[in-house]
């Protein structure tokens, strides 16, 4: 399971992004790391390779979003 995600950027008429781009991929990793702790803590039901697997492409994700916001905001394109 290797699927790309296109994450548009949200901005305005005068090229304003609209999320703030660090809250969000700050958002991804702390659901992460709350997922990791949670298989820490011996949680019932949650398989450790899955939340590894998944922690892993949260934390793509917010890095992905991370470098288009820092691409968009020095006026390049990724």
């Amino acid at each position: 399971m290797n699927r790309e995600v296109t994450l548009p950027l949200i901005v305005d008429d005068r090229g304003t992004l609209q999320v703030a781009a660090a809250d969000v991929s700050k958002l991804l990793r702390t659901v992460g790391a709350r997922w990791l702790r949670l298989v820490e803590d011996g949680q019932d039901g949650l398989d450790e390779d899955t939340v590894a697997a998944l922690t892993i492409e949260l934390a793509k994700l917010a890095d992905r979003i991370d470098v288009a916001c820092i691409a968009h905001s020095s006026g390049q394109s990724t």
